[in-house]
């Protein structure tokens, strides 16, 4: 269980946080193979295990085998075990000595750890985005999270498939994604925008959890569309605050294993 002091959490200043949550996130989960530097086989390989866990298609529960994979995508099985022990680095698995590996479940640890190093740096981008908000590339903000505004709240209204359907919160998921990636892209930060993909699994799960309890996705819609208003008005410290409130709301659900 776990208790989130807001009002303390809102009044530290903001480089106070950001920098040792943002080191710990570019130190952590890295895998030691860049991808320049990895066979074409061994991309494959981790490319196509990455799309199984993300599209919900690998259960965490069953263990799966070095083999049987190598076998299916007609591969050897070093470029696969290469791809595995990437993948392990990387948080989207946990690999079984000799057995296996299975796909990453959300505990409770994990989902604060998440959330701290997404508060770290969203919370920047989106102070930094307010304060830019006027420039050529801040108008190009605006319009994007406007979009996917309209694009959530197309979903909700069941304009994209059948409100409240698993089919409907992927697609919501997806939109809720690509607006916390816009800020983050605004930025131009390789770290932050490799940091955000590499804990993109556990996002997901963190995601996925929160939006399923009645009256979160409304509510996230609200908070989105009130990020935007206070970016829209140049008001960088209400969005920054609205921001940590935002990402940090899963906490209170005990979503988490």
């Amino acid at each position: 269980m776990f208790f989130v002091d807001f009002e303390r959490f809102l009044s530290y200043d903001i480089y106070e946080i950001f920098c040792p949550v943002i080191m710990e996130a570019e130190s952590a989960g890295r895998c030691v193979v860049e991808r320049e530097r990895m066979s074409s086989l061994q991309i494959q390989a981790y490319d196509y295990l990455k799309d199984m866990i993300l599209s919900g298609k690998l259960d965490p529960d069953e263990l799966y085998s070095e083999t049987r994979l190598s076998a299916q995508m007609g591969i050897s099985r070093t470029p696969m075990r290469e791809a595995i022990q990437c993948l392990s680095q990387d948080g989207y698995i946990t690999v079984v000595p000799s057995k296996g590996f299975k796909v990453r479940s959300l505990s409770g640890a994990d989902m604060e750890e998440i959330i701290q190093i997404r508060c770290a740096i969203e919370g920047f981008c989106v102070h930094l985005a307010a304060v830019e908000i006027q420039s050529r590339k801040g108008q190009m903000l605006l319009a994007e999270l406007d979009r996917l505004l309209k694009e959530q709240e197309k979903v909700l209204d069941g304009g994209q498939a059948k409100a409240g359907s698993r089919e409907s919160m992927e697609r919501f998921m997806e939109y809720d994604h690509q607006f916390h990636q816009a800020l983050i892209d605004f930025v131009g930060n390789r770290e932050f925008v490799q940091t955000f993909q590499r804990s993109m699994h556990l996002i997901r799960l963190t995601t996925q959890g929160a939006l399923a309890v009645p009256g979160r996705a409304k509510d996230t819609l609200k908070e989105h569309g009130l990020i935007y208003s206070y970016l829209k008005d140049g008001q960088g410290d209400a969005a920054y605050k609205l921001m940590l409130v935002h990402l940090m709301t899963p906490l209170t659900m005990h979503i988490a294993e």
